[in-house]
């Protein structure tokens, strides 16, 4: 949890991390998010900022393998999505990735699902090696691996600020979008807008 004034500027020891901005998430994509593609201008003007400032940006995406458990075919609940090397997987080429961007790689096991940013990977390390201690976390979507790379952001003990102009969800259930940023913002995220964040 944040104490004292909750100060929106992206500055020393923050982080952005941008989830899953794939082609199979996006409009067209065999997993695709409804308006997952209005995401995108939003995160280029936060990776702007934060790249304009020397801050750390970071992309996750699914890496499955072709037979992943999460695929109907191996009894899981989605379509096959993201498997890699396929183009289904590859960032939106309208994604504005500066050159040198670590990129997380997870569900990479095929026994093992992972929606979350930490889940199976070296993300911790590189944000403890860089003395981050608050992320700021868009992307795809809301529901699922945005809430869960939040959740395990806040059990690791950062502070998380969740960019609500650059999420959407898939909402197979109406409405779990809504209760996703309310379960966020109950564990201790903050949420904000672009013109908040940008205007310090």
């Amino acid at each position: 949890m944040t104490t004292g004034k909750f100060n929106p500027a992206p500055t020393t020891g923050d982080a952005l991390i941008v989830v899953d901005v794939q082609n199979d998430f996006l409009p067209g994509g065999s997993l695709a998010v409804s308006l997952g593609d209005e995401v995108i201008p939003v995160l280029n003007r936060y990776i702007t900022l934060f790249h304009g400032r020397g801050l750390p940006v970071f992309l996750t995406r699914d890496w499955h393998p072709p037979e992943h458990c999460s695929f109907k075919a191996q009894g899981g609940p989605w379509p096959p999505h993201c498997v890699a090397d396929t183009p289904g997987a590859e960032f939106s080429p309208s994604l504005d990735i500066p050159a040198g961007t670590p990129v997380i790689s997870k569900g990479t096991a095929r026994r093992k699902d992972a929606y979350s940013g930490f889940e199976g990977t070296d993300l911790d390390h590189r944000l403890q090696e860089l003395g981050i201690t608050r992320v700021f976390v868009g992307g795809l979507a809301t529901d699922y691996c945005v809430l869960n790379t939040v959740r395990d952001a806040l059990s690791g003990g950062l502070r998380v600020v969740l960019l609500r102009d650059a999420c959407r969800a898939v909402n197979v259930q109406d409405q779990d979008g809504a209760r996703a940023e309310q379960e966020m913002k109950r564990l201790g995220a903050l949420s904000v807008e672009f013109p908040a964040v940008s205007a310090h």
